[in-house]
């Protein structure tokens, strides 16, 4: 689970893929995680305040309600803990982040609190993060982050792009799924994507076109079960 979690880390910043199409992998392709029924629904009454307290504490409330929903969806699941830090030190190559982010290191969501999520009113940016995060969680654990992290890379330009799409545009539709389950009503797909990482991450572009990153986003909160983000098995174009 360690390594599983450091790769669906370490994967922001070098992108790692392999040129299309993908066979011979089932880890990716089939994986057990496909299988698996819609997630329940789960009451999740986190309410972020203005103080560092209260939105420790709804961090520490939304990502309880993540373990809840997913717990019965991953094979061998251990539950994930949040770890706040002071410092701008990062596991995934965020440390160039000024404001708030989350990130997964080691078997622990860690999160660096800034003033921008305390004073924040509402709690958009702070779930839209957190449920961007917990990917790394379900891709870790299901093996799908060390799979993909293994593959054989050519460096050919448009295939290792599009390789490295399937795996972000996978958590895009595993984040609807998070949402869906936690009752999050959302209306504007585009909206909550657009607060998914930080501004100084967004301009990587690793998930591809922003329309699919809505397709699969949507796809995976209307389905509400894993195996509708089998991204990995898409059509070259809905991973573009």
């Amino acid at each position: 689970m360690i390594m599983n979690l450091v790769v669906a880390g370490l994967v922001l910043t070098t992108g790692a893929a392999h040129a299309a199409p993908i066979k011979g992998e089932p880890t990716l392709t089939a994986n057990p995680i496909y299988k698996k029924a819609a997630l329940p629904k789960v009451s999740c009454k986190a309410v972020k305040g203005t103080t560092k307290s209260s939105t420790e504490k709804y961090i520490q409330k939304v990502v309880s309600c993540l373990n809840t929903a997913w717990k019965g969806a991953i094979d061998d699941f251990q539950p994930v803990k949040v770890i706040f830090k002071k410092d701008a030190g990062s596991c995934s190559g965020s440390s160039g982040v000024k404001g708030s982010y989350a990130e997964i290191c080691y078997t622990s969501i860690q999160v660096r609190l800034a003033d921008d999520w305390i004073n924040a009113r509402g709690d958009e940016k702070v779930f839209a993060a957190l449920i961007r995060t917990w990917n790394g969680v379900v891709q870790g654990m299901t093996g799908i982050a060390e799979a993909y992290w293994a593959l054989p890379n050519d460096r050919t330009g448009e295939d290792v792009a599009q390789q490295t799409h399937r795996y972000f545009l996978q958590g895009d539709c595993l984040a609807g799924i998070s949402a869906r389950s936690l009752g999050r009503k959302i209306t504007d797909f585009s909206k909550v994507i657009a607060v998914m990482e930080p501004k100084e991450l967004a301009r990587l572009k690793h998930n591809g076109k922003p329309a699919n990153r809505v397709f699969w986003m949507k796809k995976g909160y209307r389905s509400g079960k894993p195996g509708a983000c089998n991204t990995w098995t898409a059509s070259a174009s809905k991973v573009a």
